[in-house]
């Protein structure tokens, strides 16, 4: 199980200099993945879902299957890959929180996104990792069609056994459907 949960601050170069230093509760997300013995584990294979809970400003509830693999490499190389985890997951919004466009007009459409997380990692020291696509991932709008492709890149370091803290960005390339131009984020995780 994983719980994500953000406080964020939205600017641009339209954004007031009244407006700066705002900041407001971001969606949180539960994530339930699972593996049979049997079928799925010799396969390096995971199968769950994710909710999104719309705890910001706005937003709506979604709901999404979601199966990923690992692939650890045989062999170690001077590239030091630690693994390959793609990750395919079909979000599907419904029940808009503050539906109203009177009330407010900034309400995103429904989401109807494929994510597709080609995840790759590569080991820089015993406790520090660099990852490519482990946050943000490529999406395709079903709904209305374009993709969104970023870059995206993560260093981790693991403070102890349970606990590891990140820092990351991440800039699209491609944008025919409009998430963001870039991103920057921290998190800090405990493991158990």
């Amino acid at each position: 199980m994983r719980l994500d949960t953000a406080y964020v601050a939205n600017f641009n170069s339209t954004t007031s200099a009244n407006n700066s230093g705002q900041y407001s509760a971001g969606n949180t997300m539960v994530t339930i993945w699972g593996q049979d013995r049997t079928f799925l584990k010799p396969l390096g294979a995971l199968v769950g879902g994710r909710i999104i809970l719309p705890f910001g400003n706005n937003g709506q509830w979604a709901v999404g299957p979601q199966v990923n693999w690992t692939f650890l490499p045989e062999v170690s190389s001077k590239l030091q890959v630690t693994d390959f985890s793609p990750l395919l997951r079909y979000m599907y919004g419904f029940d808009s929180k503050s539906n109203s466009l009177t009330i407010n007009p900034n309400q995103p459409p429904l989401q109807r996104t494929l994510q597709m997380f080609p995840t790759i990692g590569f080991q820089l020291a015993p406790n520090t990792m660099l990852r490519f696509w482990d946050e943000n991932g490529v999406a395709y709008n079903s709904a209305g069609g374009g993709w969104f492709v970023p870059i995206d890149a993560m260093i981790t370091h693991r403070l102890a056994k349970h606990w590891v803290v990140a820092v990351g960005a991440s800039k699209q390339v491609v944008q025919t459907y409009r998430q963001y131009d870039w991103t920057t984020y921290g998190k800090i995780s405990f493991n158990f």
